[in-house]
């Protein structure tokens, strides 16, 4: 009986965590993710930089390499702009898990890129798998750490993980 009763108890108090972890993430969606994606989408340097931190630290694991904020966001040379113009980014996003409290987030998932070559209509699709600790600035979540790897994700990987509400 007296299990019964801490079982009982633990959720009534836990029970109003559940909706605020929703309103969370919801909130993370808006600030994070959805203007993220936009700015991948479009090339939007400048609303790509604004979902991340100035403190931000981005791991490419698949390279062993470690950046700060002006490394990761230095100014790309025409050259690279000029041979990937034709192509057209999009990036989608599945969750494995997300776990927020106090203005702090951590978030992992598996992202797909698909490249599609406005003149020729070719497409080229990459799979990887991402860990995000994202913090509140300001009353603002923003990325505070991102890194990734392919880790031989693929499109069944991929569509195992939770699309975005």
């Amino acid at each position: 009986m007296k299990k019964l009763s801490w079982i009982v108890i633990f959720l009534l108090f836990c029970n109003p965590l559940f909706p605020q972890m929703d309103s969370l993430q919801k909130e993370i969606n808006e600030q994070v993710w959805k203007p993220f994606i936009k700015a991948f989408n479009n090339d939007d340097n400048e609303a790509f930089k604004a979902v991340h931190s100035k403190d931000v630290i981005r791991v490419i694991q698949d390279n062993n390499q470690i950046m700060g904020y002006d490394q990761y966001f230095q100014k790309i040379p025409d050259s690279i702009k000029i041979k990937w113009g034709n192509w057209k980014k999009n990036i989608e996003l599945r969750f494995l898990q997300r776990i927020t409290s106090k203005g702090k987030g951590f978030e992992i998932g598996y992202y797909k890129t698909t490249s599609t070559n406005n003149v020729t209509g070719e497409k080229r699709s990459g799979f990887g798998k991402f860990h995000v600790l994202l913090r509140k600035e300001n009353g603002v979540w923003k990325i505070l750490m991102d890194a990734d790897a392919s880790e031989k994700t693929n499109e069944e990987i991929f569509l195992s993980g939770k699309p975005m509400e």
